[in-house]
């Protein structure tokens, strides 16, 4: 009887074993798996994990290695950490799709490196277009310190490299908001970085010149922005014969001169075999610098260039008048004197509107306030055939000065009344898309058109083939940057005056990828994240009672499964 109490003891030993291996070699190939596979589900209403279609596609096509360096490591201010989490987790869903070939590295440069060796540091990450944020953060020793902190990724594929800022500010939203912004803005802001340098070859822009457009010191930083992610081509078009159909876009900046109507052709054609174009053109000439010549005034007169019929064929009307914004830009005038010096102030320019966008288009969705100086209103035509959406209006307080337009530093003087500016959101830059009709169909003669296809071997086209798009800003100098002999080229939308960045290089810049790239990335930056923040006053008054429940709820599970546990095993061994 023993020996079977025995044998059946030592059996029950063996399955206990045995029961404790299976378990445990299971247990070690669920984490191998989920240390491998990252899956979950997206429960958020706005589906703020899930990757976009268009940036799957990329991720899948990827044929080789991209390694991510993200400069978030070490300790941060909660924002920072919150950030560095954001962007650990989206790279990680990149991976669900790209697998292996996204390699990521959370690195500080600075780890390790004395005083010294730090200087040269921040000379090659600068290099690299990557700027460091000076934070005061708490110490050790209940005191500050500074921080400096490189809130950037670097993205490096096949040799090449680009550098994607993660950190996004903004004068119209709070830390917290900018903070939830940015994080809104990770999957575009690397797809877009992936997806560039995975590409063969940069799209080719030609910069129209011939009609006394802005060239020069005024668009240094317009021209070094665009030959990072583009091939930038100065196009004659006075001596061109036509506008090539390689360039993915053309950009007309500012024209000062007519057109007559063989360059309105060049332009027109380009147009109907799917060309795209960014036109920057203002119909009133206004300027600061007739106020700077002693003059106290000025009149705004119409430019005559010549475009308003192929402008208003394709689907708007760009108006002769200035729109007057009381939210606009401040500028120094002189107001009184202190001991026989002039005194300096800063008073609000109603002719410098400041445009913050409020349309969800992915161009300008949850972009910052865009600068301007003597923008004209744009009126769209009824023509169902073309897509039209503003991109930028003015304010509610806003309304327009119909031209001849007489321009007075004097009017400073007094205080603007809200209640005159009844005329808001009038539209300063459209964006058209469609088959356009050419402002030249029925309008060229017989010869015309048979000199053209045997001397040029060019087809004239009425209608463009294809759906394509232009974007009409009504603001000349929007893409112009400021300069001075002691600071050199400033960056677009940079005010000196208040030390204040607008986003007018963001604008541009996004404008013209949505001309160019076709991949539909653009979408993942129309991405809607909101902000759900916790009542304050009630986290206050239940702080105790869900400490108590996070912390004693555990407690009391384990316990009572203990007590469970043993009151059963208990009654098992009496009944034997």
């Amino acid at each position: 009887m023993s020996t079977n109490t025995s044998k059946k003891r030592k059996s029950q030993q063996k399955q206990a074993v045995l029961r404790i291996i299976v378990l445990a070699a299971i247990l070690v190939c669920v984490n191998m798996l989920a240390a491998r596979l990252h899956y979950g589900l997206d429960l958020t209403k706005e589906k703020r994990f899930t990757l976009s279609p268009a940036t799957v596609k990329l991720l899948r096509n990827m044929d080789d290695v991209a390694v991510v360096d993200v400069y978030l490591k070490g300790k941060f201010p909660a924002g920072f950490q919150r950030l560095s989490e954001s962007t650990r987790e989206r790279l990680q869903s990149f991976r669900e799709y790209a697998g292996n070939k996204i390699i990521v590295r959370f690195t500080d440069p600075f780890e390790g490196k004395s005083e010294e060796e730090k200087g040269p540091i921040y000379e090659q990450l600068a290099k690299k277009g990557i700027s460091p944020v000076n934070m005061q953060v708490k110490g050790d020793d209940e005191g500050y310190q500074q921080k400096i902190i490189f809130p950037y990724a670097l993205v490096q594929y096949k040799g090449k490299e680009m550098p994607v800022r993660l950190l996004e500010n903004s004068l119209a939203l709070s830390p917290l908001e900018a903070l939830n912004y940015s994080e809104s803005l990770l999957e575009y802001k690397f797809a877009n970085a992936i997806n560039k340098l995975t590409s063969p070859q940069k799209p080719e822009l030609a910069y129209i010149m011939g009609h006394g457009e802005n060239l020069g010191m005024q668009t240094f930083d317009l021209l070094t922005s665009l030959r990072g992610p583009y091939v930038v081509d100065t196009l004659d078009l006075v001596s061109s014969l036509y506008i090539p159909n390689y360039y993915k876009a053309i950009i007309i900046n500012k024209p000062t001169m007519p057109f007559d109507d063989k360059d309105k052709f060049k332009i027109d054609q380009y147009i109907m075999n799917g060309g795209h174009v960014l036109w920057a053109v203002e119909s009133l000439r206004a300027s600061m610098d007739s106020l700077q010549t002693g003059s106290q005034q000025f009149i705004a007169t119409d430019y005559g260039l010549n475009l308003d019929d192929q402008l208003f064929k394709y689907g708007v009307r760009i108006n002769g008048d200035l729109i007057e914004d009381l939210q606009c830009l401040q500028i120094p005038v002189i107001d009184g004197q202190v001991n026989n010096n002039p005194q300096m102030v800063l008073k609000s320019w109603m002719y410098y509107p400041l445009f913050l966008p409020s349309s969800s288009h992915p161009i300008v969705k949850n972009m910052d306030a865009i600068s301007s100086m003597f923008a004209n209103s744009i009126d769209t035509v009824n023509n169902p055939e073309i897509r039209k959406t503003i991109l930028l209006q003015s304010s509610k307080y806003s309304r327009v000065a119909p031209a001849p337009v007489r321009v007075s530093l004097s009017m400073m003087k007094y205080q603007p009344r809200a209640e005159l500016f009844n005329n808001p959101n009038k539209a300063a830059a459209v964006l058209l898309e469609g088959k356009f009709r050419s402002v030249f169909q029925n309008r060229l003669s017989g010869e015309f058109l048979s000199i053209m296809k045997d001397s040029l071997k060019r087809e004239f086209k009425g209608e463009s083939d294809t759906a394509t798009s232009m974007i009409v800003i009504s603001d000349g100098d929007m893409m112009s940057n400021d300069f001075t002999q002691r600071m050199g080229p400033m960056e677009m939308g940079f005010w000196r005056f208040t030390n204040e960045k607008y986003a007018n290089k963001n604008f541009v810049l996004n404008c013209l990828e949505y001309l160019t790239d076709h991949s539909g990335l653009l979408e993942a930056r129309s991405k809607d994240v909101r902000l759900r923040v916790m009542d304050g006053g009630r986290v206050k008054e239940e702080k105790g009672m869900w400490q108590a429940i996070n912390i004693g709820l555990p407690i009391a599970l384990v316990l009572i499964f203990a007590s469970c546990y043993l009151f059963f095993r208990k009654r098992r061994y009496e009944k034997r």
